[in-house]
């Protein structure tokens, strides 16, 4: 008797050894789960800070405490895109098709995807600490600031790479994808 067949190719043991290698990437994922713990903690400690150090702050600190309470939290984004787009991406499937509480962009998620919104989260973290920095070396002038000019230009210059970085990347994929749909057009027709 033979057996039946469900339709999938048998892979030879390499083949299969190559494709297991994937869930080598787990452990790194768990990882980036307990750093995603470390930000809950720093933002709890921080938020505690904000409330009980309010009467005695000025505008500006608030203002830089709370900056760093938006910068853990889009910093916290960030890893739930890689966590979860990333073991959706190349480990497995999370089947959260039907579950009210699936990520909208979680549908559409591959590589090109998934780098273009981890460029653009980049490039919003990266835009917070430039404008802590402006505000910081601002309220303290030359004098008593950590920032040097060149410290606050050279930031400048890192975010202005983010961005070109990102639309650079976002560009490739936009010629990436309209080759791969003119080339799908031209195999129907």
């Amino acid at each position: 008797m033979s057996e039946p067949t469900t339709g999938a190719p048998r892979l030879s043991p390499l083949s299969t050894l190559i494709f297991a290698s994937r869930w080598l990437q787990l452990p790194l994922y768990l990882g980036l789960i307990v750093a995603q713990c470390v930000y809950v903690f720093l933002f709890g400690k921080e938020l505690w800070h904000l409330v009980h150090e309010a009467p005695a702050m000025g505008e500006q600190q608030i203002m830089l405490i709370v900056l760093g309470l938006i910068d853990v939290v889009m910093i916290s984004n960030l890893l739930v895109m890689v966590i979860v787009g990333g073991y959706e991406t190349f480990v497995s499937r999370l089947r959260l098709e039907g579950h009210p509480d699936q990520p909208e962009w979680l549908s559409h998620v591959n590589a090109s995807v998934l780098k273009v919104k981890l460029a653009m989260a980049i490039i919003g973290i990266s835009s917070i600490h430039l404008l802590k920095t402006f505000i910081e070396a601002g309220s303290l002038g030359s004098e008593g600031s950590r920032f040097t000019e060149a410290g606050v230009l050279w930031q400048t210059i890192i975010h202005a790479v983010f961005i070109l970085s990102a639309i650079g990347i976002a560009w490739t994929d936009k010629l990436m994808t309209s080759v791969s749909a003119r080339r799908e057009h031209e195999a129907h027709h």
